[in-house]
C-alpha cells in the first residue's frame, strides 16, 4: 500500500448544514466550510442543505446533498427515481430553462476571460432547445452481473463510484432503448458468458415515414426507431449464447453487433445487410447514413437546429467556396453544399472521409470533396489548404483547434463559424481569431444534453 493511501484521512461521517452561495460551471452549489471552498452536488444557489462528504482535497471539499432544508424557487422534482445516484444526469433538480441559462453564463464567462469581451459587445443568440427527455440517441451502457441484485445491472455508472446504477428505466435515453433495460437485465443473466459482457454500445437511427413518401422533405416517423446494440464480449461466445442473442434481437427488433476485441473488430451478426443506420436533415432534403460506431450527435432535433443556424450564419452565396474542418461524415458539409459552388470537408478519420463520399452519392451531391488529415498538426502544406475559401466552418472535439487556428485565420475567409462542445476551448480559440483580425459578431448555446452540464455553443466571426 502506498504511503499516500496509508495516510489518507477518512472522510467525516457526520452530515453538515450548509448555505449555498452560487453555482459553479459544473452546476454544483458553492459554499464555504471553515473558510474552505466546498462544491455541493444537488444543491442550488440560495438553498440551505444537509450534505455528506464524498471527497476531500487540500484546496476544496466535495459533498453531496442528502436533504434540502430551505429550497430555491428554481428547484423542481427531478422526475427520475435514480437521480442523485446515477451519473447520467446532474441537473434534473434545476428548472429546464434555468439549466440553459446556466450554460449560457458559462459560455459568456469563458469568452469574457479569454477575449475581454462583454456580452453587449456581440450579439447573444437565442438559445436552441428541444425535448428534455428521451433525447439521447447514442450511449454506452455498462453491464455487471450482481447476483444479490437478482440479475444483471445495465445502465450508467453511479456518481463518485465505479458501481453501476441499479435502474429499470432511463429518462434521457431514447424511449425504445430505455424500454429495453429491464429485458436486457433478465436476458443477460441467461447467457453462459454473462460475466464476460461488460458493455453495450447503443446507436439509434431515424426511419422515414412511409405514409408520407411523397412529401417534399423527408419526414421522420417519430414512433419508429432503428436501434443497433453492440455487445462487447471479453471471451468468445458459445454457440448457444450466439443463438440466444440472435433470437433476442429478433424478438426485440434491434440490429445486433458484436465486439470481441478492439473497435475494428465490431461486426454485424443480425440481420444480414449493410451496417448502416440513418438520420435526416429534412430542411436540406438530406438522408445521412452512418455506422453505429460513427460519431453522430446524440440529440437529433437539436442537431437539425444547429445545422440550420450554422448555414444561416455563414450567409453562403451561390459562387462561394467553403471549407468544413472536423467534418465527420458530412453533417454540415452536405447541407452547405446545397448553397455554395464548392465545399471541402476535412476529417482525421479516413473512414469518415469514405462516409462523406457515400452520403454525397446517396444525396446526389457532386460539389463536395473530402480529405483525411490530422488537424492537430499544421495544415499549411496540404493541397486543399492552398485554395481560396470564402467561408469556413469548424466543429472540433473538446480539445478545440488551437494547433491550426492561426492557419485558419490566414485563409482570410469573410466568415468563420465555430461550433463547439467545450466553451473553454472555443473561448481560447476565439482569442486567436480576434488577434488575427477577426471580430466576434455573435455567440450562443444549444441544449444538446439536457439535464447535464455539457455546453454546446456556436460563434460567428467576420474578417475586419
Amino acid at each position: 500500500m502506498s504511503s499516500r493511501r496509508r495516510h489518507r484521512k477518512a472522510l467525516p461521517t457526520e452530515a453538515v448544514s450548509l448555505e449555498i452561495e452560487s453555482l459553479n460551471h459544473e452546476g454544483r452549489g458553492v459554499t464555504r466550510i471553515d473558510g474552505k471552498v466546498g462544491f455541493v452536488d444537488g444543491a442550488l444557489a440560495g438553498e440551505k442543505v444537509m450534505a455528506k462528504y464524498v471527497r476531500r482535497r487540500s484546496s476544496l471539499d466535495e459533498l453531496s446533498t442528502i436533504e434540502v432544508i430551505e429550497a430555491s424557487a428554481a428547484r423542481v422534482e427531478p422526475g427520475c427515481e435514480y437521480f442523485g445516484r446515477c451519473g447520467g444526469c446532474s441537473l434534473r433538480h434545476l428548472r429546464s430553462d434555468l439549466q440553459v441559462d446556466l450554460k449560457e453564463s458559462v459560455l459568456l464567462d469563458h469568452l469574457r476571460h479569454a477575449t475581454g469581451l462583454e456580452p453587449n459587445e456581440f450579439e447573444l443568440l437565442s438559445q436552441l432547445r428541444g425535448d428534455t427527455d428521451h433525447y439521447r440517441k447514442k450511449a454506452r451502457l455498462a453491464i455487471r452481473v450482481v447476483k444479490k441484485k437478482g440479475g444483471a445491472l445495465v445502465g450508467f455508472r453511479e456518481k463518485y463510484s465505479s458501481f453501476i446504477t441499479d435502474m429499470q428505466d432511463c429518462q434521457i435515453l431514447d424511449s425504445t432503448v430505455a424500454g429495453l433495460i429491464p429485458r436486457l437485465r433478465e436476458f443477460i443473466m441467461r447467457l453462459e458468458g454473462a460475466m464476460e459482457i461488460p458493455q453495450i454500445e447503443v446507436a439509434v437511427g431515424e426511419v422515414a415515414d412511409s405514409n408520407q413518401a411523397d412529401a417534399p422533405d423527408p419526414v421522420v416517423a417519430s414512433e419508429v426507431q432503428a436501434v443497433a446494440l453492440i455487445f462487447r464480449h471479453l471471451k468468445p461466445l458459445s454457440e448457444s449464447d450466439t443463438a440466444a442473442l440472435i433470437e433476442f434481437a429478433q424478438q426485440q427488433a434491434f440490429q445486433l453487433y458484436l465486439q470481441p476485441a478492439g473497435p475494428d473488430s465490431v461486426h454485424k451478426l443480425w440481420p444480414e445487410g449493410e451496417e448502416r443506420l440513418s438520420y435526416f436533415l429534412p430542411e436540406f432534403h438530406l438522408q445521412l447514413k452512418f455506422h453505429p460506431q460513427d460519431f453522430t450527435q446524440v440529440n437529433s432535433s437539436i442537431n437539425r437546429q444547429i445545422v440550420s443556424r450554422a448555414i444561416s450564419m455563414l450567409q453562403l452565396q451561390a459562387g462561394d467556396a467553403m471549407l468544413d474542418l472536423f467534418c465527420g461524415l458530412g453533417n454540415f458539409t452536405l447541407a452547405a453544399a446545397k448553397h455554395c459552388a464548392q465545399i471541402v470537408g476535412v476529417e482525421g478519420s479516413a473512414a469518415m472521409v469514405d462516409r462523406g463520399y457515400e452520403n454525397a452519392r446517396l444525396n446526389g451531391i457532386d460539389n463536395a470533396q473530402f480529405f483525411a488529415a490530422d488537424l492537430t498538426n499544421p495544415i499549411i502544406d496540404k493541397e486543399w489548404a492552398q485554395r481560396k475559401f470564402d467561408k469556413v466552418l469548424l466543429d472540433p472535439p473538446r480539445s478545440g483547434a488551437l494547433e491550426i487556428m492561426t492557419q485558419v485565420a490566414a485563409l482570410n475567409a469573410a466568415r468563420i463559424v465555430y461550433v463547439s462542445c467545450n466553451p473553454a476551448t472555443l473561448a481560447r480559440d476565439s482569442a486567436v481569431l480576434i488577434e488575427s483580425g477577426y471580430e466576434l459578431k455573435s455567440a450562443g448555446v444549444m441544449d444538446m444534453f439536457p439535464h447535464t452540464t455539457h455546453v454546446e455553443s456556436i460563434a460567428l466571426f467576420e474578417k475586419t
